[in-house]
């Protein structure tokens, strides 16, 4: 698959953001993953980016995705093209 420039904001006890982590990892796409406990900036641009504070929040090219399950299909899609 093509590189892509992904974002992915995560917190370690979200089960969607594990599984997206590991969706990419073994569909050999990189990514920069933005835990929300670590730096207090990330849970606003969170909320900027969907006016949420939900994760996993995915940044995949201009596309902003709330949720890895159930936008699964799109996200898949995207990185065939």
């Amino acid at each position: 698959m093509e590189q892509q420039n992904i974002v992915i904001y995560t917190i370690p006890t979200c089960s969607d953001c594990h599984d997206a982590k590991r969706f990419f990892q073994e569909s050999g796409v990189t990514y920069l993953e933005k835990d929300c406990t670590t730096d207090a900036n990330y849970p606003q641009e969170v909320f900027d980016l969907t006016g949420k504070q939900v994760v996993p929040t995915i940044v995949l090219e201009d596309q902003v995705f709330i949720g890895f399950s159930n936008n699964y299909e799109k996200i898949v899609s995207i990185l065939k093209n």
